[in-house]
Formats: C-alpha cells, structure tokens, sequence
C-alpha cells in the first residue's frame, strides 16, 4: 500500500471532513492497494492535547562543562573534541567541553545529560 496523496486541513478534498472533525483534523491521506485496486482514504486526527510540564532541565550556560562519550573507534570526534580545548578525563572516560564551543556541532548528540556527578571542576 503506498501513499500518493497528503492533504492539509482546508484543501480541496478535505472540506467535508474538516466539517465533521473540525480543529482535531491533523491530515487526510489518500493511500493505494494495488493488490486490491482499491483507494482508501484516513485521517490523522489529535485525541487529546496536554499542556507540558514545566522543563526540569535549566538552560545550558556556555562556560559550563559537559560530559561527552564519544567511542573508541570514532577518532573523528574523538580530534574534534580536542582541537575545541576539551579535555579527556581517563577515569570517568570522558571529554569535558564548555558547551558553547559543542553547541550546534555534532558533538552536541555526545553530550551525557545525567552525569553532572563525574564532572570535575
């Protein structure tokens, strides 16, 4: 079965159905079955919607050092990591960058959230 056709709310061909779901219309998807040779047309509609909970995680400050775990055989990072001044901690095994020089790197996937323990000042 493939889908061949993704439609917002308001387009032509979903009129009737923003009508009956009204602001719960996510999509409407047209989809194929060629072993049938049917079309058949669904909906994406939202079920339920729940404010978030306050973020527990305060905002990063740049000076502040972060823990990254980068593997032993990715030795790209691994020079990346030292050439943005980060320093390897061979007891816990793991670089410690201020976050400002990691921010939108790759580096940044490394970074290890709950291990504020293993820092080192």
């Amino acid at each position: 079965m493939i889908t061949r056709l993704k439609l917002k709310p308001g387009q032509k061909g979903t009129k009737a159905l923003v009508e009956t779901y009204g602001d719960a219309l996510v999509c409407v998807r047209y989809r194929y079955d060629e072993a049938s040779r049917t079309r058949i047309k669904t909906v994406e509609l939202i079920v339920e919607k729940k404010d978030l909970p306050p973020s527990r995680q305060k905002a990063i400050q740049d000076d502040t050092l972060v823990p990254l775990r980068i593997a032993y055989g990715e030795a790209a990072l691994g020079k990346m990591a030292k050439k943005m001044g980060g320093k390897w901690d061979p007891d816990v095994k793991l670089w410690h960058i201020p976050y400002g020089k990691i921010k939108g790197t790759d580096l940044e996937k490394h970074m290890i959230v709950d291990a504020k323990a293993s820092i080192k000042p």
